[in-house]
């Protein structure tokens, strides 16, 4: 399989200063991700599966170890990337989906999911017929594509979240707990777009409260419990 992240000897933790003391997130974690592959973070709360995640994407940095991704442009440590070259990385090959979505004021739904596909040089036109389907897909109704999502409950803003954030196939995808506030209708919309986008070859990394959401899809499982850090197979999940 063609790999696509390689995560070696990944070490974080937390300075509270004015505690002085030192809180540790995770030790020396390794695993990889292949085109393709769906690898779920397991473990129980406060083991640092969203610190996990949120240092792969570069909002955090490691205290040690490397975060190899096989880019378009080559192989480049996301550890110690210049900030310029991940800024890159995440409008072109990396996405990272959350429960909340950062909404802008008076920029309406549509014009939210539009944006990637703009910036990737898609037709004007062409690019809101697209993003109007990824938010039907999802469950927005057509009164409120031009409303701002400012105004919207929860599991509407994540709605809008969702489309835009898979509205474009990446090389790396990450998933922070995505169906918290979501209806079934569009747990199944997106459990449907992650497999297809599986199958283009995305690799993705997810966190789910509820991993019977997507047990199908699971490929390996990466246990983050102190005491039981490891990697297995899907039939590991604890349902």
């Amino acid at each position: 399989m063609t790999q696509v992240l390689e995560i070696d000897g990944l070490t974080k933790g937390f300075s509270l200063h004015h505690l002085e003391k030192d809180i540790a997130a995770f030790k020396d974690i390794s695993f990889s991700v292949a085109a393709g592959e769906f690898v779920l973070l397991k473990g129980a709360n406060g083991a640092g599966k969203s610190t996990l995640l949120r240092t792969l994407y570069r909002s955090y940095l490691p205290l040690a170890g490397e975060i190899r991704f096989h880019s378009s442009h080559g192989l480049i440590d996301l550890a110690r990337a210049a900030d310029v070259d991940v800024a890159h990385l995440r409008r072109t090959e990396i996405s990272f989906v959350t429960q909340f979505l950062t909404a802008r004021p008076r920029v309406s739904a549509e014009a939210i999911v539009t944006e990637p596909l703009r910036l990737a040089g898609w037709d004007p036109a062409a690019a809101l017929d697209a993003a109007r389907t990824a938010l039907e897909r999802f469950g927005v109704k057509p009164d409120l594509w031009a409303a701002y999502p400012t105004t919207f409950s929860g599991g509407e803003q994540q709605k809008v979240n969702l489309a835009r954030a898979l509205i474009l196939p990446q090389k790396l995808l990450m998933l922070d707990e995505p169906t918290a506030s979501l209806d079934a209708n569009a747990r199944a919309a997106l459990v449907a777009r992650l497999q297809e986008l599986k199958d283009q070859g995305t690799a993705m990394i997810g966190v789910f409260h509820h991993p019977d959401d997507v047990l199908h899809l699971i490929d390996r499982i990466v246990d983050l419990t102190p005491e039981y850090t490891q990697t297995g197979g899907r039939d590991d999940v604890v349902l």
